[in-house]
């Protein structure tokens, strides 16, 4: 049963792991770490929702380590999520739900999960929050971008200082950093494929940013965004089989399609091979939940093919993730002008 543990500080073991598997020598589950800086707001990073998700483990452990012999320059909380999965190296083992769908919100029965992560949110609440970040990284190939759920100045500055793309999050339930825009400037950052040190130090220098940042006090962004919102969620049929090199398979995907990610693909574009005599569809929800599979693709003989011209992102080849979350997002790009306000 995942029971929260609070510390006012993190262990000097946590410096010598190797890896975010060792983590639960160190850390006997979920775990949230307050710690003080000189700046009496507090940034909140959520890192592990995702067991097979490391770059904010390696980014932590070297920023931590950076302010070994100084005081942070603003108090810092951190949360370690599931570590039982980070063990292995999964996303969620099966017995879990998704940690980062179990957030006030979430619609779920409750749960020892849903429980600790209100935990989480209680503790929170207590403190004057200067934003919230939650690290994540994708498995398909995907360039850094970020996510989130208000389009207030400060909000889209805070996406701005970390890359010029950013992703308007839909009604998703559960999600930490959607739970988090109630109280703060937040948002998820999705930051390459896991295991990629480059990535790390890229993640540092922006946490750098967020705590030496004074205020966000008459920001704008600071550089150009490119802002797309979700349209539909993309999955597999549970009784669709899939593969990305079986012929026998009801969908058969082509081995280039995670490069379809963030790139306008036009109507025809073909998403899948379908075994002769197949009927498989892909279904796709819209943030309502209505499920317009028909609308987004359409069967030829041999394919299934997108109907209308979309731009796809979170492609990947990964199938235990295509079945444990999704095969992908659609989306479409939203001017700057529409976020004003």
């Amino acid at each position: 049963m995942p029971e929260l543990t609070l510390l006012d500080t993190v262990p000097e073991a946590f410096f010598t792991l190797s890896g975010p598997q060792e983590l639960g020598r160190v850390l006997p589950g979920p775990t949230l770490i307050h710690q003080q800086g000189q700046r009496d707001d507090t940034l909140f990073v959520s890192t592990l929702l995702h067991g097979n998700e490391d770059s904010g483990f390696y980014a932590l452990q070297q920023l931590l380590r950076d302010y070994q012999q100084h005081l942070l320059p603003r108090n810092l909380s951190l949360f370690f999520g599931n570590i039982e999965a980070a063990q292995t190296g999964m996303r969620r083992l099966s017995h879990q739900p998704d940690y980062n769908r179990i957030w006030p919100g979430h619609g779920l029965k409750d749960s020892p999960e849903t429980r600790m992560a209100a935990q989480v949110m209680a503790e929170l609440d207590a403190r004057n929050l200067f934003a919230s970040i939650d690290i994540h990284n994708n498995t398909g190939d995907n360039p850094f971008y970020s996510c989130i759920s208000q389009h207030d100045t400060a909000t889209l500055q805070l996406a701005a200082l970390f890359a010029p793309i950013t992703l308007m999050y839909g009604a998703v339930k559960g999600v930490q950093s959607i739970a988090m825009a109630r109280h703060c400037p937040a948002m998820t950052i999705e930051c390459g494929k896991p295991g990629v040190s480059d990535d790390v130090g890229r993640v540092v220098h922006f946490l750098k940013q967020l705590l030496e940042l004074p205020d966000w006090t008459g920001s704008q962004p600071g550089r150009p965004l490119d802002i797309y919102r979700t349209v539909v969620r993309v999955n597999v049929p549970d009784q669709v089989s899939l593969s990305f090199s079986n012929p026998t398979a009801d969908l058969l995907f082509p081995p280039g399609l995670e490069r379809m990610n963030f790139r306008p693909q036009p109507a025809g574009t073909v998403f899948a091979h379908l075994r002769p005599g197949s009927k498989a569809n892909l279904l796709a929800f819209d943030d309502a939940g209505n499920e317009l599979g028909n609308r987004y693709f359409l069967h030829t003989p041999d394919k299934l093919v997108l109907s209308q011209a979309m731009i796809p992102a979170m492609l990947t080849h990964d199938e235990t993730v295509i079945r444990q979350d999704c095969l992908c997002y659609l989306l479409e790009r939203i001017p700057v002008s529409a976020t004003a306000g």
